[in-house]
């Protein structure tokens, strides 16, 4: 069964979070799907990707990248998964659809700080633990790094 993780911001915002979140999985060999909301946010993502970190680089790309397939991390608005990824990262306000159980982690990343996506993702976690699925929450530690409250 997936493992769904909602990952709650509040202090960084998706993109200052989102690269170091990146980093750990690629670290550990996983192939990952960022699903935006928008096509607007893929295109900022893409950029903010490549300009993060100076001393840093992280493989990605989105549509217009060149082959999907060549990339550790791609950026979407939509459900595709053209990059064979295993390790889903949905952030709020992106369609989930029933392609997520074919990933297996799935990173639901949303900032508390957004009345909206905090509704929404309150009745996304009540819809699953319903179903019972593999939930699970963290939010941010102090150092920023993520601590696993429930």
């Amino acid at each position: 069964m997936t493992e769904i993780r909602f990952y709650h911001l509040e202090r960084r915002r998706v993109d200052q979070a989102l690269p170091t979140l990146l980093e750990h999985a690629l670290a550990n060999g996983r192939r990952v799907l960022v699903r935006a909301p928008s096509d607007e946010m893929v295109a900022a993502l893409n950029e903010r990707l490549w300009t993060y970190d100076d001393a840093s680089f992280l493989p990605h790309g989105a549509a217009g990248d060149g082959d999907p397939t060549t990339q550790p991390v791609f950026l979407t608005a939509g459900l595709e998964n053209p990059n064979a990824a295993t390790m889903l990262v949905r952030l709020s306000g992106a369609d989930s659809g029933d392609a997520d159980d074919a990933f297996d982690p799935v990173v639901i990343l949303f900032d508390g700080r957004d009345e909206d996506a905090l509704a929404q993702t309150r009745s996304e976690w009540r819809r699953l633990k319903d179903q019972g699925r593999a939930i699970s929450y963290w939010r941010e530690s102090d150092e920023g790094g993520w601590e696993r409250a429930r």
